[in-house]
């Protein structure tokens, strides 16, 4: 029995609510949330990041670095691996049951205004990433923090997050997801993410495809944003592989930053970082202010940033995950590749119903055919994965051999195979990608003791 008041009876109460590809985007309600709550979203200044990969992960090591400097910091970011606590993070920790429990009894009543609001005009009463976003901002008011690290749920323009301003307006690398809802090109998709560029606002952004970049500096400009992009103005001087990560240097908007050891692994993690660089650079002094380096140094050398290429186990070595698109795909092989000495990789995958799961296992058979032949395709318990025996059928039509493709419907079954093919043959250095859908990855970690 779930007691009624915890996080399991919060939590529950959320999920009960719409989901958001159950409706049409809208804000009007989230302003008024915000209006009947006293406007929380105005209580700190907000570092609002979008893309398609690489926010969760940059998100962290910009939250690192304001904490290096002293500040208080609440990160908010989706989806969660373990406890939905994990999105709405006070100072690198998941808010604590209490907080979440307490603040969402004291909004509850002024949510149901809303809702009342929208059920008199024929509306979706809030939403379950709207109204976690609501209670993400109040918790943010109460503590109090410093500054706010945002990340977007979806899009941009219309997501739920987007009635804060962002001081900084962070753009990680867009691809093709979500197409279904935010356009078949980088160029729609990059509309709907530019949405986050507020008047007056600092644009940093990685390396984009160009119509998309051409898209972020027509919106900067239209609103008199500053605009700094990844490989003009910033970007990774030098990097090299080190035991746990990487060291790297970053050339800034203001400055050169040299050994700084980051604990994540892959180029796309390294770029990352240099935009984590020039956004702090951004928000401490308009990037024209130089970073303490010391300071700098600590920070990016404490960063994780759990689920992403993440070593569960040794003997054989398991890494997993949460690459859910082609474009994480082929990151993931190519950091595998540079970081790991493995003589044989076996890949377990689950993938979700809304994800171009064709296009995934042909990036996989694509960036693994020298050394991953054997796959296993299993799902989540995630109502959304892909039945394991519809993935293996797309698997044939990506180019995988019959007899390389195993079936297993239950993770533990997948990773147990899995585990007995990479040690087949007294093979001691085999090794388990297990990637795709984030809930697997979440699954994994579970089953693994890392939750």
């Amino acid at each position: 029995m779930i007691d009624e008041y915890s996080v399991e009876s919060v939590y529950a109460e959320l999920l009960s609510r719409a989901p958001e590809n159950k409706m049409e985007p809208r804000l009007a309600p989230l302003f008024r949330a915000m209006e009947v709550l006293g406007e929380p979203q105005k209580a700190y200044p907000v570092i609002h990041l979008t893309g398609t990969n690489g926010k969760t992960s940059t998100a962290r090591m910009i939250e690192a670095g304001l904490r290096a400097h002293g500040l208080s910091i609440g990160r908010y970011t989706s989806p969660h691996l373990s406890s939905v606590t994990e999105r709405i993070s006070i100072n690198g920790e998941p808010v604590s049951d209490e907080t979440f429990v307490r603040i969402w009894d004291e909004i509850r009543p002024y949510l149901q205004i809303v809702d009342d609001e929208l059920e008199t005009a024929g509306e979706p009463r809030l939403t379950y990433f709207e109204s976690l976003t609501i209670l993400g901002f109040a918790i943010f008011a109460d503590q109090p923090v410093d500054v706010v690290v945002l990340e977007v749920g979806l899009g941009g323009i219309t997501d739920a997050t987007n009635v804060a301003d962002g001081a900084v307006a962070v753009v990680t690398p867009i691809s093709l997801d979500h197409t279904e809802l935010l356009g078949d090109t980088t160029r729609d998709i990059a509309l709907e993410k530019a949405g986050i560029i507020k008047p007056g606002a600092f644009l940093v952004s990685s390396a984009q495809p160009s119509d998309a970049a051409q898209v972020l500096l027509e919106k900067a400009q239209e609103v008199g944003a500053q605009f700094r992009f990844e490989g003009v103005e910033f970007g990774v001087a030098e990097r090299a592989v080190a035991v746990g990560g990487q060291l790297i240097t970053v050339q800034g908007l203001a400055a050169r930053y040299p050994d700084l050891q980051l604990p994540l692994h892959g180029a796309h993690q390294a770029e990352n970082a240099a935009v984590a660089v020039a956004a702090l650079e951004a928000f401490f002094g308009g990037g024209e202010k130089e970073l303490d380096l010391a300071v700098l140094q600590e920070a990016f050398a404490s960063v994780t940033s759990p689920g992403r290429l993440e070593v569960l186990r040794t003997a054989p070595t398991v890494v997993v995950d949460a690459a859910h698109n082609p474009a994480g795909i082929k990151a993931t092989a190519e950091a595998l590749e540079e970081a790991f000495s493995f003589s044989k990789l076996v890949v377990v995958l689950g993938v979700l119903k809304e994800k171009d799961a064709l296009q995934i296992l042909e990036q996989l058979r694509e960036s693994l055919d020298e050394f991953a032949e054997e796959i296993c395709l299993t799902q989540s318990d995630s109502p959304r994965a892909i039945p394991a025996g519809e993935l293996a059928e797309l698997a044939l039509d990506a180019g995988f051999e019959e007899e390389n493709i195993h079936i297993a419907e239950r993770l533990d079954d997948a990773l147990e195979w899995a585990v007995e093919r990479a040690e087949a043959n007294n093979d001691l250095s085999g090794a388990v990608l297990l990637t795709g859908s984030i809930t697997l990855v979440a699954e994994a970690r579970i089953l693994l003791g890392k939750a």
